[in-house]
């Protein structure tokens, strides 16, 4: 009994060992990669190289992650989980459990909840492209001779990155971790040795020499504050990635070994430039010796791919809440491993952050470009993150407000600080991954009103099932045998397909079973909790399969689990009835015309139903007609 109690609690730690390795290699890859440019962005706004001037800036560095990553994110934010799932998508349909679905404030919380969505892409954009070519740019401090070749190496290497995305990261994963685990133990080690040449350094935790900044030249300051935004980037991954690895093991990898890892590099880059200024064109690899400059820029460069990889895993993971939530039309979305749930690849997705990615290095063509560009998205995801937390604790979790209104007042002062000092980049590059997420927000929010005045013009053409059954004789219409289930999204009324295929075909099946797919603001449902059913009369059935916004729809599984509920499906003696819908434009259209065309485009081009939910090619009838909005 001992020794079982023994084995299981070494499988136990085994396992919590290997969340924590995985963390390190997905979470925390955008952040840790933050001081490969950081510092040089905060001395390029025009900060003095004096001894306050670096111990400043150091301690505005320091203290931001400190509140902002640890104190927010890690101990506050991360309380707000949805069911072990975390990300703006998850925290919006917490927020939302506030108030009713009609109204004015449920409006406002899922618009904060799709712009902060949208924000997420527009910082995805930029994270490959900067660290990357942060890292190759390494080889100049070599030698000029590689000057020519960075960009096309960085092309070669992102390229390469999003083409092998179909193939699935599962092989690679595993590997992530330990890769991580080197970069910090070694960037933190190249800090405490600079450190140690310094020790004077170590005064920048105070906080007064950063606040003593900030009040000396508040104008410099709040430039200044765009800079030491970068050193918080990737925040965001702490929260959105909560549901792959759980909260404790983000905690211990960030407490244990990211934060000390940074705050030394951080430290010992001012360290170098206060004793040598001339440090500053790349103040981190001028911390590594000459012996190990090669190396390290091989290091950084993985550490770089892992860091965009964790981002591009990010986008597809919310693609596919957004689809799943209703917010975007049904995308492909390929899983590439039988093994990992989270492990999937959505190809317009990825073809759309390439070609982004792409022109982005092409048009800043320098880190220290791209560092302008760098902020906006973040930080306004950062602030709608902070807003729709309060509201869930607030409203949801009844946070008493001695302590909920300070404590985010605090954050949001923080954050709208940060957003603020990056609107002033507006122009030199901060328009594009605004224009990407402006982009995508008009995408989601054309598609989500479009859908409302579908469903809006089902309901009211639609025939309530109650009456149907009414006219139902034994004798007509015709019976035939087998089951057809008709796919829809109102089982309390009559479906456009069945109607089609009466009027048309002039009979029913014997068993008619109404089903439709309901997606919950929960990330997964439980099997008990999977089905609602209805046995109506004339062998007429209602079925409402519920998923969580996390799973995929899949209704051949979901027939085999219905079979162990006695309600038993022969898949050849049943047909699938699939409605397909032209849109077209009303005499009075509700629409700006561009959405209308972009809805019609977006509703043409989407996945079928058929594909969407797993039903076999060669038992599926679509009927289709036209729809006017």
């Amino acid at each position: 009994m001992a020794q079982a109690t023994a084995d299981k609690a070494l499988v136990t730690k085994k396992a919590r060992h290997n969340l924590v390795l995985g963390a390190l290699g997905v979470v925390y890859g955008d952040i840790g990669t933050s001081p490969l440019y950081t510092v040089k962005q905060c001395f390029d706004v025009g900060s003095d190289l004096t001894t306050d001037g670096v111990l400043g800036v150091l301690s505005l560095i320091a203290w931001s992650l400190t509140v902002v990553v640890t104190l927010k994110y890690v101990i506050v934010i991360m309380r707000a989980d949805n069911r072990g799932e975390g990300g703006i998508l998850a925290l919006t349909a917490l927020a939302l459990r506030s108030t009713s679905r009609r109204g004015r404030r449920h409006r406002l919380i899922l618009m904060a909840g799709l712009v902060g969505a949208a924000l997420f892409y527009g910082d995805g954009v930029i994270t490959p492209a900067i660290s990357v070519l942060s890292a190759f740019e390494g080889l100049k401090i070599a030698t000029p001779l590689f000057d020519p070749y960075v960009i096309p190496l960085t092309l070669a290497v992102l390229v390469a990155l999003f083409f092998v995305q179909r193939r699935g990261t599962a092989l690679v994963g595993g590997f992530f971790g330990p890769v991580m685990i080197v970069w910090f133990t070694v960037i933190g080690l190249l800090g405490a040795v600079e450190i140690m040449e310094q020790p004077r350094i170590l005064w920048a935790l105070n906080p007064l020499y950063g606040l003593r900044l900030l009040a000396s030249n508040p104008g410099h300051g709040f430039v200044l504050m765009g800079a030491v935004v970068l050193a918080v980037t990737g925040a965001e991954a702490l929260y959105a990635d909560m549901g792959h690895f759980g909260i404790r093991p983000i905690r211990v990898a960030w407490f244990d070994l990211v934060f000390p890892a940074l705050i030394l590099n951080y430290f010992g880059q001012g360290a170098l430039v206060l004793r040598s200024p001339e440090a500053l064109d790349n103040p981190f690899y001028r911390l590594v010796p000459s012996w190990g400059l090669y190396p390290m820029v091989a290091l950084a460069s993985i550490a770089t791919v892992i860091a965009s990889q964790a981002v591009i895993s990010g986008a597809f993971s919310m693609t596919q809440q957004a689809v799943q939530l209703g917010y975007l039309p049904r995308l492909q979305i390929r899983h590439t491993s039988e093994e990992e749930r989270g492990q999937i690849y959505v190809p317009s997705v990825n073809m759309f952050l390439l070609v982004a990615v792409v022109a982005l290095v092409l048009g800043f063509k320098s880190s220290d470009n791209l560092g302008t560009a760098y902020g906006i998205a973040v930080t306004g995801t950062m602030t709608l993150t902070t807003l729709l937390a309060f509201v869930y604790m607030a409203a949801v979790r009844h946070w008493r407000p001695w302590l909920a209104v300070p404590l985010f007042g605090a954050f949001l002062i923080v954050d709208i600080t940060f957003f603020g000092s990056n609107l002033l980049k507006f122009e030199e590059g901060g328009w594009f991954p605004l224009l990407v997420a402006s982009l995508v927000y008009a995408v989601m929010s054309t598609w989500m009103r479009g859908r409302q005045m579908v469903v809006a013009e089902r309901r009211r053409d639609a025939m309530p099932l109650d009456v149907f059954l009414s006219t139902i004789r034994p004798d007509r219409p015709q019976r035939v045998r087998g089951t057809a289930v008709f796919m829809t999204g109102n089982v309390e009324q009559v479906p456009a397909s069945l109607l089609h295929n009466l009027k048309h075909n002039k009979v029913l099946h014997e068993r008619v079973v109404l089903m439709t797919v309901l997606t919950e603001d929960i990330p997964h449902v439980s099997d008990d909790q999977r089905f609602t059913i209805r046995h109506l009369d004339h062998g007429f059935h209602s079925v409402v399969v519920h998923y969580g916004f996390a799973e995929e729809a899949n209704i051949p599984r979901a027939l085999a689990q219905l079979r162990l509920m006695q309600f038993r499906f022969n898949l050849m003696e049943t047909s699938f009835f699939v409605g397909r819908e032209k849109i077209v434009a009303g005499k009075h259209a509700r629409l700006a015309r561009w959405r209308r065309s972009l809805f019609s485009f977006m509703t043409s081009n989407m996945l079928n139903a058929t594909e969407f939910f797993r039903i076999p090619s060669n038992r599926v009838v679509e009927l289709g007609g036209q729809l006017e909005i």
